[in-house]
């Protein structure tokens, strides 16, 4: 399990960044996998707390159900914000169901709270000519680049410094 924290501890630029992008807007699009396996998708807000990114839902709604039979999920920052790029999340989300605990973490409200282990963070923008991805997974930090629309770049990263280019440099 990843928290948000060990992310932060791993590739601390880019989860400031990541974050950044989720402070930017109150709401996001969370996906879903409905029973038969196609996907849902609903707004969504997270919470950073105690070293932990957060989710919470209405009691028995789609999305908590969904994340109940199968709890995996990816978040997209609101996309309708330019700055700052493009920041996803994903992994699988585990169920609070301690009564007292999501109480204290939902300021009393009575609500499903799903803790968020983290197994893929990905940042996209846009400079000059060059899209810009980079990815996190637990154990690997790599950047791409797509310079002029050529050829993918793929930098690895490590604690923000640059550490193997593996293709051509554009």
């Amino acid at each position: 399990m990843t928290s948000w924290d060990e992310f932060s501890a791993a590739a601390p630029s880019l989860a400031s960044r990541v974050r950044a992008r989720f402070a930017a807007a109150d709401s996001h699009v969370l996906a879903t996998l409905r029973s038969d396996g196609s996907p849902r998708v609903s707004g969504s807000e997270i919470d950073f707390r105690d070293g932990e990114a957060y989710v919470g839902s209405m009691l028995d709604a789609r999305k908590a159900r969904d994340l109940q039979r199968d709890d995996r999920f990816a978040l997209h920052a609101y996309p309708g914000i330019e700055e700052g790029g493009d920041a996803k999340i994903a992994g699988h989300a585990v169920e609070i169901t301690d009564p007292a605990e999501v109480a204290r973490l939902q300021d009393g409200q009575e609500s499903h709270l799903f803790r968020l282990d983290l197994r893929e963070a990905v940042l996209t923008w846009v400079e000059d000519n060059t899209l810009w991805i980079e990815s996190w997974h637990p154990g690997s930090w790599v950047r791409f680049a797509r310079p002029d629309n050529g050829p993918v770049v793929r930098t690895e990263l490590e604690l923000g410094v640059r550490v193997r280019v593996r293709g051509r440099m554009g």
